[in-house]
């Protein structure tokens, strides 16, 4: 299993629309997506702070994608 380490918010937020999603709405610091297909991924934005580990790969889940293919996209 691969393991995620802390990334910024942004890297998070390219790799969804990356995927296709789109951004719908935000509210305050937190960004809510969408995909074509209904799939919805939230996405905390605070300026100058790094998400933990367990925040990104909640939004993988969500997104119904893999920490491998985030990290083959991030070291692309």
């Amino acid at each position: 299993m691969t393991r995620l380490h802390p990334v910024r918010a942004r890297h998070v937020i390219r790799f969804l629309e990356y995927l296709g999603f789109g951004l719908v709405r935000q509210k305050g610091s937190h960004k809510f997506f969408r995909h074509p297909d209904s799939r919805t991924a939230t996405v905390p934005d605070h300026r100058g702070e790094d998400l933990g580990r367990g925040i990104p790969a909640k939004i993988l889940r969500d997104a119904e994608s893999s920490a491998a293919q985030f990290l083959a996209w991030l070291g692309s």
